[in-house]
């Protein structure tokens, strides 16, 4: 399947599976893993790649605990492995943040993923992205972070929408090994609406100045 162009990503999600199953294709359609882009709908629906992790790769989820070495996380343009697109830093610990640099395929850092430690022992840690030239970007759950009830009565039904090619895409996993279902986050810069994720899956980009790599680096790490 042809990919297609990752700096224009708009809604992705990482995964295998090619062309879910559907009433008349019994079984989903597996290829490589990749960063993978929802498109067209029903029968001919399709999870076209945009950037793919390493020939011959299972990638696990949870990139900060299962995996160990200077670069986590890499992604490359080309289904050979040959053109790095970007990959992730190992996490630097610095006053209790964690902090991991995300790098371009000629090693330039192109911003760096925060994640914050609660402030409140119930609470959850939030997460920051720091791009160059941008405001920071706030991930909150999205209980805690959408002040405007329309702004979350669409973000709600845009979940049942996505939710539902979400699950199409995850029928018949190889393996079993699918990732599970994450909390919502909302990611502002200022009051700016940047970027909608759910873990690894369903992450939307609203925000045409968001560097798509540094979206594709939180998806790899996860929400942990």
């Amino acid at each position: 399947m042809p990919a297609v162009d990752w700096a224009t990503v708009r809604k992705f999600s990482i995964g295998s599976i090619e062309r879910p199953a559907t009433k008349q294709r019994k079984s989903p359609v597996f290829g490589r893993w990749a960063i993978r882009v929802p498109k067209g709908g029903g029968n001919s629906q399709v999870f076209a790649p945009c950037a793919y992790f390493a020939p011959g790769s299972h990638p696990p989820l949870d990139y900060s605990t299962r995996n160990r070495g200077r670069n986590i996380a890499r992604l490359y343009e080309d289904s050979e492995g040959e053109r790095l697109l970007c990959f992730v830093d190992e996490a630097v610990e610095s006053n209790g943040e964690r902090h991991h640099q995300v790098r371009d395929g000629q090693g330039e850092v192109i911003g760096t993923l925060r994640r914050v430690p609660p402030t409140k022992r119930l609470l959850r840690h939030t997460w920051r992205i720091d791009q160059p030239g941008h405001p920071e970007i706030a991930g909150r759950h999205e209980w805690a972070s959408t002040e405007d009830a329309k702004e979350f009565a669409a973000l709600a039904a845009e979940k049942v929408v996505i939710g539902f090619l979400d699950s199409l895409a995850n029928i018949g996993g190889e393996g079993g090994d699918q990732p599970s279902k994450g909390r919502p986050l909302i990611w502002k810069a200022d009051d700016e609406l940047v970027m909608t994720s759910e873990a690894s899956k369903n992450i939307r980009i609203r925000a045409d100045w968001l560097d798509r790599r540094l979206a594709f680096a939180f998806a790899m790490l996860g929400d942990r």
